[in-house]
């Protein structure tokens, strides 16, 4: 008897990120009928339709989307390898500023610039996974601690280098960094007129670099000896080890290679020339959004792009609800799409094991009416 047919795995993982957003919709719809009843199908509608109602708001949601890949592909790519990459709003801050002193301090291109913040990223991620490897420190509790240690470093080294504040450069604000517009055009990323295209004039070409390093991610992940190493030690430590794979080795690696991707995030963000790095003491949250996108894509590259994207799509949607539904609204439905996709893991096994029921019955069914055939054949 031949076995039931099963659904490919990344089918499976995209119906339960699919049934995870249209819960969350469905959810949010409900609490729009319940704040402000006469303008829930308004406001619904503008969630669902703002994204490409203008190439302005289209152009909105790729700028927003791109450092969102980065930091649900440093999330995913630990996550694939077994470690949980709590730490890139860190990786984030530290890749993103220094990128910011290359870009002010230090006259830089953008291309030198994004290298610095690979290079600070990388040397963040890296921390944590040396405890893990040396010392089998947990990585969620060194990387949530080096958030912390990212954010004060970071301030203390910009409010001890005159040149990076904006006070220097003409502003009289001393709480954020200088506009790049106005201390170095060279360090904005090119927008190659996709600016005039979109007319949106924060469109850069960011996307493009996100997504060609999503697809150098599941290359990697895929289709190479380096890739295969790194997953079977998140598989299985001991039995990796047994194998003849460093474990050790592929834990630090796999920790670089994730803070690299998050300090690129952070480099793609502030070298945009629209945004500037405010000194405080509250985390960057576009850090802590790549656990969303990571979890709604299913740490799979490729799936992080979409899920990226549909965040960054629905966020631009809940700005147009204003000023019927307060801004916090939005928040609130992609938190419960959010919490919804973190159980993509039981939906996926929901939908494995309806499947493999309909496909055994599927196959009972033929082997009955064979059987019949053949008693049929047999009496006559």
């Amino acid at each position: 008897m031949k076995k039931p047919r099963r659904l490919f795995k990344g089918t499976e993982s995209l119906l339960a990120s699919l049934a995870s957003i249209l819960a969350g919709l469905l959810f949010g719809f409900v609490l729009l009928l319940i704040f402000n009843p006469a303008k829930a199908g308004d406001g619904f509608l503008n969630i669902l339709l703002t994204g490409v109602r203008s190439t302005a708001r289209l152009g909105k949601v790729f700028y927003t989307a791109a450092p969102l890949v980065m930091t649900g592909l440093a999330v995913g790519f630990a996550f694939k390898t077994g470690l949980f990459n709590i730490g890139a709003t860190g990786q984030f801050t530290v890749g993103g500023t220094l990128a910011l002193f290359g870009a002010i301090a230090w006259q830089l291109p953008w291309y030198l610039c994004l290298l610095l913040a690979i290079l600070g990223g990388a040397v963040w991620g890296s921390i944590p996974g040396l405890c893990k490897a040396l010392f089998n420190v947990n990585e969620v509790i060194t990387s949530i601690m080096f958030n912390w240690i990212a954010l004060f470093t970071v301030n203390l080294a910009i409010n001890n280098t005159t040149v990076m504040l904006a006070s220097s450069w003409g502003d009289v604000s001393r709480e954020r960094t200088a506009s790049l517009a106005k201390a170095n055009l060279d360090a904005i990323l090119p927008k190659l007129g996709l600016d005039k295209l979109m007319r949106y004039n924060g469109m850069n070409i960011a996307i493009f670099i996100a997504v060609l390093v999503a697809l150098v991610m599941w290359f990697v992940l895929q289709r190479t000896t380096f890739g295969y190493e790194l997953k079977a030690v998140g598989a299985n430590r001991h039995a990796s080890r047994y194998a003849g794979i460093s474990d050790g080795r592929s834990i630090i690696q796999s920790m670089i290679i994730a803070g690299a991707l998050a300090g690129l995030g952070g480099g793609l963000y502030y070298l945009s020339g629209t945004v500037q790095f405010t000194l405080g003491k509250e985390l960057v949250a576009m850090g802590f959004n790549g656990i969303p996108v990571a979890l709604l894509g299913a740490s799979h590259p490729i799936g992080i792009i979409f899920s990226a994207l549909f965040i960054s799509y629905i966020q631009v949607g809940g700005d147009a609800m204003q000023p019927e539904f307060a801004r916090e609204m939005i928040d609130i439905i992609i938190a419960s799409i959010i919490y919804l996709s973190a159980f993509s893991l039981l939906m996926r096994e929901l939908i494995r094991r309806a499947k493999l029921k309909r496909g055994m019955a599927q196959e009972e069914a033929t082997v009955k009416g064979a059987d019949g055939a053949g008693e049929g054949g047999a009496t006559a």
